[in-house]
């Protein structure tokens, strides 16, 4: 009885089966579903910390970006391409960028969007160069990032001499600063835009007072704004970021020094406004930003800004916009190559002209960004104000 009622039950079961198969069967003269393919992509930036501001801005916009992607449905070789975003918190930390970036390379990425600082930039882009996974950095500006010779590293935005360089022009052209002084933070990014201005500042004419350093984590700045203004400066530059920037120029107010503060893209945010509080004053900060869109490339920016404030409820702080634009080069190189396998899609990347929310992009021999713009900024009434973008 329990052999007929096995022989039963199989029976059943094939018949099931086979039913199962016939009404799945594909109708004839449809083409096959293509197979999804999940293709993973590492975003790294400041979360945490002093200038998590920065890293949570381009986590947005390449979240922004992926969303968009997987919503067009692109295809890469015969299948469906399916993106995730892997984001890691480095606190701006080269420490902490080495782990975050081997976690990446650990979890399978194809391609790294990040880092958002050079100090942390510089020894993530060792780790993925040995994993010969390309690196976009929407924002690290350190000449070094695109010298080490690594194939893959590739920059969206104008390093610290081209940003060092023209501030320092603006302030001798056209603030006819004499003299000025310079204060940098001692990392990879405010040493190398603080060096940058000091030596352009010279070759225009200027005269350099004193050079002084602090830490990206200093908030007492006394005894050298005391040292500086026995100097009488007519432009101090800082090299760092808003968060130090912020509480600076509260206390060269307080110390009654007249210099105008000048900056690199660290200085040109929405929170320098709040951290700089009443001593922002107008046209008493001046500062130069990596990047920048004019021509037929303002309506692509506008219509980037336009949808990430839909999307999160806030304003750019910098370089989402950056961020986006990694993400989608990346994908358009892997689309454009058939494959997501990093050495198969590099050439495509190397090769690249696109048009995004940052302008029109194609890089050099080096991976920097070819005819990179900057934007030069103040502030009045308590927000910023572009002066121009120059190339």
């Amino acid at each position: 009885m329990r052999t007929e009622i096995k022989l039963v039950a199989l029976a059943a079961a094939v018949a099931l089966a086979a039913c199962g198969k016939k009404e799945t069967a594909q109708a004839p003269g449809t083409a096959p579903a293509a197979e999804q393919l999940v293709v993973k992509i590492g975003h790294v930036g400041p979360t945490s910390g002093p200038v998590a501001h920065f890293g949570q801005d381009t986590e947005n916009g390449a979240r922004l970006a992926v969303e968009e992607l997987n919503a067009a449905g692109i295809q890469i070789g015969d299948k469906s391409a399916r993106f995730e975003l892997l984001a890691e918190d480095d606190a701006a930390d080269p420490k902490q960028a080495t782990t975050a970036a081997q976690k990446l390379v650990d979890s399978g990425v194809k391609g790294v969007v990040g880092h958002v600082t050079s100090g942390a930039t510089l020894p993530a882009s060792k780790i993925y160069n040995e994993a010969g996974i390309p690196q976009i950095t929407p924002s690290s500006t350190n000449p070094k990032i695109t010298r080490q010779g690594y194939a893959g590293v590739f920059r969206l935005v104008a390093d610290d001499t081209q940003q060092g360089g023209a501030m320092a022009r603006y302030s001798v052209e056209t603030l006819k600063a004499q003299t000025v002084a310079v204060i940098d933070d001692r990392t990879a990014y405010g040493q190398g835009l603080a060096d940058a201005f000091e030596k352009a500042a010279a070759a225009a004419g200027a005269k350099v007072v004193a050079h002084e350093f602090t830490n990206d984590k200093a908030t007492d700045f006394k005894s050298i704004l005391t040292t500086l203004k026995a100097k009488q400066p007519d432009v101090i530059f800082f090299g760092g970021m808003d968060s130090v920037g912020g509480p600076m120029l509260r206390q060269m107010k307080q110390l009654g020094i007249p210099a105008k503060l000048v900056g690199g893209d660290g200085l040109c945010t929405g929170q320098m406004i709040k951290l700089a509080a009443e001593a922002l004053g107008d046209e008493r900060v001046y500062c130069v930003e990596a990047g920048g869109v004019d021509g037929d490339e303002v309506s692509g920016n506008d219509k980037f800004r336009a949808a990430f404030k839909a999307k999160y409820n806030v304003e750019v702080q910098a370089y989402s916009p950056y961020a986006y634009d990694g993400v989608k080069l990346l994908a358009e190189a892997m689309k454009t190559a058939g494959s997501t396998e990093p050495s198969q899609y590099l050439p495509a990347l190397k090769a690249i002209k696109y048009q995004g929310a940052s302008g029109n992009v194609e890089f050099d021999e080096k991976g920097d960004r070819k005819n990179a713009a900057l934007t030069l900024y103040t502030f009045k009434g308590g927000e910023r104000a572009k002066l121009a973008v120059i190339r």
